[in-house]
């Protein structure tokens, strides 16, 4: 199993930019790190989540009807959309900040992610290429997932810390 060469493309694809990174970076500036680092453990789990599918094949489901793939692409843009609503929302009629609970930036990380088409199709194209004959395959596959969980979850972190730290800079 060649984990370097894994490691390189899970780097490659968390630095695409997709619905993670614009919203964890937008969450970031605008609520700070502490609420951007929530949603981030929101995002892992759900990463997690939909890679345990994966390797137990429920998410072929997804890779290989065009309908449930649609259904899940445009529930994920809709949650989007309701997010970046509730928050224009709050701010335009009150002229503040609503308090949003921990909790609540964690599942709004959760959902957003389990909504995010990109990782399902992640989980079913690439980690299988990577598990060498011989070894066992439902093993290597839950050791590619937590492999993969954990780089985007450092990744994620990194555009956490300097999304906050640019919103903090742009408000002095």
């Amino acid at each position: 199993m060649n984990i370097i060469g894994y490691i390189i493309a899970c780097i490659a694809i968390e630095l695409t930019p997709g619905p993670n990174m614009t919203w964890l970076s937008i969450l970031s500036i605008t609520a700070g790190k502490r609420a951007g680092l929530m949603a981030t453990a929101g995002v892992a789990t759900g990463l997690l989540t939909i890679g345990l599918a994966a390797a137990l094949s429920a998410a072929s489901l997804i890779a290989s009807s065009t309908l449930a793939y649609e259904v899940l692409r445009w529930a994920g843009v809709g949650y989007l959309s309701y997010l970046a609503w509730g928050i224009w929302q709050d701010r335009s009629e009150t002229g503040t900040e609503t308090k949003i609970s921990d909790t609540s930036f964690f599942r709004m990380g959760l959902i957003t992610n389990l909504l995010n088409p990109k990782a399902a199709l992640f989980y079913l194209t690439i980690p299988a290429q990577f598990v060498t004959s011989g070894s066992p395959p439902l093993a290597s596959l839950l050791m590619l997932i937590v492999i993969y969980v954990a780089t985007a979850t450092l990744i994620h972190i990194a555009i956490v810390l300097f999304a906050g730290q640019a919103g903090k800079w742009l408000t002095s």
